[in-house]
């Protein structure tokens, strides 16, 4: 079968940066449902249109495709006291939006002398992204998967 419209496709993958460093080992299969759903991005299926089981594929993906471009604006340095003391590098929160705004989880990259670093970037934002593919799997997707917009059961979503 191939890779069309409404079908559940499962894949084997490896995402590596360009220098070659694993970024994902794809220890699970990636399974989505294909056709605009956005369950994968749109370059890679665009690129897997049309496949078939057994297949591989290397497809680059440049930040603006992936994560984005990193945004200087999104790293900011705060007081301390506006947080709590318990906080950590790596920690994550989510910023309340005032209305219209677009929730923005950040993440805290340094402490220091009464300052707090945060940066909402995507941890890959400007990171171009290369992934090494292999079609498992092809089937034709339920009336449920298609009329919720993503795969069901195993791999996918539970309701």
């Amino acid at each position: 079968m191939e890779i069309t419209k409404n079908t559940v496709v499962t894949l084997e993958y490896t995402v590596k940066d360009p220098e070659g460093s694993l970024i994902d080992d794809g220890h699970h299969p990636l399974v989505y449902l294909h056709g605009g759903y956005d369950g994968i991005f749109a370059v890679i299926e665009e690129a897997l249109q049309g496949k078939k089981v057994g297949d591989n594929l290397k497809v680059k993906l440049l930040p603006e495709d992936a994560f984005g471009e990193f945004d200087e604006e999104l790293v900011l340095v705060e007081d301390a006291s506006m947080f709590p003391d318990n906080i950590e590098v790596g920690m994550s929160f989510e910023r309340v939006a005032e209305e219209g705004e677009e929730e923005i989880v950040y993440r805290i990259t340094d402490i220091a002398d009464g300052k707090v670093v945060v940066d909402g970037n995507h941890p890959l934002a400007g990171t171009a992204l290369i992934f090494d593919l292999t079609v498992k799997e092809v089937r034709a997707a339920s009336a449920e998967e298609v009329g919720h917009g993503h795969v069901h059961g195993a791999g996918g979503h539970h309701h």
